[in-house]
């Protein structure tokens, strides 16, 4: 059973993907965030495929950050992913904030992320 705060995000995020689809031109960067992690994914909702996905617990990413679930793990993971989105050809997504405020680590994973090239 879930808690009621995870119940009402989860209900602000059916609301947000009402409105929201990640095709082969611009496609879904989707986030998540836990206690110790933090994880984001590259979707293309009309081929049903994820292109990319990233989180904290990465070999790359865990060894530069002493916690992941902060601020700067967040930042981290911000400019890992979009440089290695850009790597793969996709420069341009639509951000889905997973029904999170914009706040905090999300905030800082799309800062991070637009200054390393990602468009949205």
């Amino acid at each position: 059973m879930l808690n009621i705060k995870e119940q009402q995000r989860i209900y602000r995020h059916e609301r947000i993907r009402r409105n929201m689809a990640g095709d082969s031109l611009r496609p879904r960067l989707c986030v998540h965030k836990s206690l110790n992690n933090f994880q984001a994914q590259i979707v293309d909702d009309s081929s049903g495929k994820v292109l990319l996905g990233k989180s904290t617990l990465a070999k790359d990413i865990r060894s530069k950050i002493k916690s992941g679930g902060n601020v700067n793990a967040a930042e981290m993971l911000g400019e890992a992913f979009a440089s290695q989105a850009i790597k793969q050809g996709i420069t341009k997504v639509c951000f889905d904030r997973g029904g999170y405020l914009y706040h905090g680590r999300i905030k800082a994973f799309a800062e991070a992320a637009r200054k390393a090239g990602l468009e949205f």
